[in-house]
């Protein structure tokens, strides 16, 4: 009888200490997740980056398929969304599987920028993002983008009424400040955090870079490591390789990396990424036959969103990068860029996948 009490004791014990300890790991892994207000993203989430051109519909499609944790639309006017421009509200079109999905916007004024904000709304987005980092000159002499920068006050109640505005998270994409003299960023992340900000993603240069030199994460990791910051910090700019990703990640530790340029013709980015983080190798390049897939895919989707003659057009910047590292490709990169219809297109497409077929990617 004793004997028995006592088995049942120690497996008491050996239950409750199995609770707790799974209790525990449940607890330490809800603490690596990196969440965006309640939208959950797991460790180390990769984002695709908001791209004039690129990043539309069909494209989010193919890089959320490939790993993105989070898609952002190309960046709307704020003006453009309030006068009804066909092209803004064109690119308010969203669906489900790309969510989660952020919409962002730019401007300076105000008033234009809590209406869009409603307009926004109304497509039912994840996230609301603001722009507060795009250095072209016709969106900088306006004050909008990175040409905020000099108005840091004007950003921060410019974000704060947008996130009074709205029930949907607000986060903010910006640079690390207008030149090397104003790098001001750890102070211009805590008052957007303070204000209601749910995240914020910093391209490592100054708006004078534009993009040149190399990006400088060392600021942002600054931010992440400030004891005062808890809403997620993801870097941005020249995040080209796997080992750039793992970089940000164990030696700046940032909380996600927004990936822009290395996608582009290269929706498979976002799964090596992550191939390479999860088992310290790099998987083998896509075959011919899934680039072929990709880009007839890609052209499809464009051409049933947007039209045939704008489909095939703003399709083209993406065979290049699809394609690169063909020997003798120039004729047929040719026929893709310059035909007018997509039954050329297609067809130049069949001819690469029959002439090249054998052509293993290094």
């Amino acid at each position: 009888m004793q004997s028995d009490l006592l088995f049942i004791y120690s497996y008491k014990i050996q239950k409750g200490f199995f609770i707790i300890k799974r209790c525990i790991l449940i607890y330490l892994f809800l603490q690596d997740m990196v969440k965006i207000d309640n939208i959950e993203l797991g460790d180390f989430p990769l984002l695709l980056a908001p791209m004039e051109d690129v990043s539309d519909p069909p494209f989010r499609a193919l890089c959320k398929e490939q790993g993105a944790d989070v898609v952002y639309t190309e960046f709307i006017s704020s003006e453009g969304l309030i006068r009804d421009a066909a092209k803004s509200v064109m690119k308010l079109d969203i669906y489900e599987k790309e969510r989660p999905v952020g919409i962002q916007i730019f401007g300076a004024n105000l008033e234009s920028m809590l209406r869009s904000v409603e307009i926004v709304e109304a497509s039912k987005p994840d996230i609301i993002d603001i722009n507060f980092g795009c250095p072209v000159k016709k969106v900088v002499s306006k004050g909008a983008g990175a040409g905020i920068l000099k108005d840091i006050d004007l950003m921060v109640s410019l974000t704060e009424a947008m996130v009074k505005h709205t029930s949907l998270p607000v986060t903010v994409k910006t640079r690390l400040g207008w030149d090397e003299e104003t790098i001001k960023i750890v102070e211009v992340a805590e008052r957007l955090q303070d204000i209601g900000c749910k995240a914020i993603s910093i391209h490592g240069r100054t708006r004078k870079q534009m993009y040149k030199g190399e990006a400088n994460w060392a600021p942002i990791a600054e931010v992440k490591n400030n004891s005062r910051m808890h809403i997620p910090v993801f870097g941005n700019g020249d995040v080209n390789t796997p080992e750039k990703a793992k970089e940000m990640k164990d030696v700046y530790g940032l909380d996600g990396a927004m990936i822009g340029r290395a996608s582009i013709g290269n929706p498979w980015f976002f799964r090596e990424v992550k191939y390479y983080l999860k088992t310290g190798e790099h998987l083998s390049q896509p075959t011919m036959e899934e680039r072929i897939y990709a880009a007839k895919r890609h052209l499809q989707m464009a051409i049933d969103w947007k039209g045939e003659k704008l489909g095939v057009f703003e399709t083209r910047r993406h065979y290049t990068n699809y394609f690169r590292g063909i020997p003798h490709f120039k004729e047929y990169r040719m026929k893709m860029v310059t035909s007018d219809e997509s039954i050329d297109v297609f067809k130049a497409l069949d001819e690469v996948a029959e002439k090249f077929k054998s052509f293993q990617f290094a």
